[in-house]
């Protein structure tokens, strides 16, 4: 006797980047388990593999790499929604003594992706160059967002930097043409980096500081001396419990 199927329902939402249309549904137990093993393995390609088949699988998005990191972010906030509840539970420090921890419940709908009216995917460089920036990667977000080692020094933040922007350039443009950077080697471009000066590294740097991302802002009061604080929580593993 074949048994009965369950329905699933289906929900619709914008990306956040572009106001594309998009229609996703909630994890099923076999989705959860898949994240839950890639997890506990502490291997990354395990962890990229199972993001990706999760995003695919519940929601109508073809190509998941071209998405940017913050419209990841936001999909993993939504399909969590849909399957375990509209909030969510975190353990927040009180600033005040900077020890203190407090349980704060917090409705998933309040969370939401902040843009930053000064970012630009453009950075003039000089009066002459200018770079066109990306976002960086599905591996970039698995790094940042998930508690996966693969073995490598996180090195200095400088070295960081020179990194994100290494895999996230793509064009430079001067006087007399533009550059496409996809099929640059990544040790040439943190050559070219090498040569800017102080205030030209800082635009970088500005670049990836005002990315969009999802935060919240709230009041927490410590229970211990009574002091009300403002908190403000940024980035999905903030959030994804």
């Amino acid at each position: 006797m074949a048994l009965p199927k369950l329905s699933v329902p289906y929900y619709n939402t914008k990306l956040p980047s572009d106001g594309r249309a998009v229609k996703y549904r909630p994890f099923l137990v076999k989705e959860e388990k898949l994240l839950f093993l890639a997890m506990e393995s502490g291997d990354q390609e395990d962890m990229i593999d199972a993001v990706k088949r999760i995003l695919t699988d519940c929601t109508n998005i073809k190509k998941i790499d071209d998405l940017a990191t913050f419209d990841i972010e936001y999909l993993f906030l939504r399909i969590r929604a849909s399957s375990v509840g509209e909030t969510v539970e975190v353990n927040l420090t009180c600033p005040d003594d900077d020890e203190t921890e407090v349980k704060v419940e917090i409705p998933l709908d309040d969370i939401k992706i902040v843009k930053n009216k000064d970012h630009t995917n453009e950075i003039k460089l000089s009066d002459d160059v200018i770079v066109t920036m990306g976002y960086p990667s599905l591996d970039t977000f698995i790094k940042g967002n998930f508690d996966v080692d693969d073995g490598e020094s996180a090195g200095s933040a400088l070295d960081q930097v020179f990194d994100l922007a290494a895999e996230c350039i793509v064009s430079i443009a001067d006087a007399n043409q533009v550059y496409d950077c996809a099929d640059t080697p990544r040790a040439e471009m943190r050559e070219w980096f090498e040569q800017f000066n102080s205030k030209q590294f800082q635009q970088i740097q500005k670049y990836f500081e005002s990315m969009p991302k999802l935060s919240h802002t709230l009041e927490v009061e410590n229970p211990n001396t009574g002091v009300k604080s403002e908190v403000v929580i940024e980035g999905l593993a903030s959030f994804f419990a």
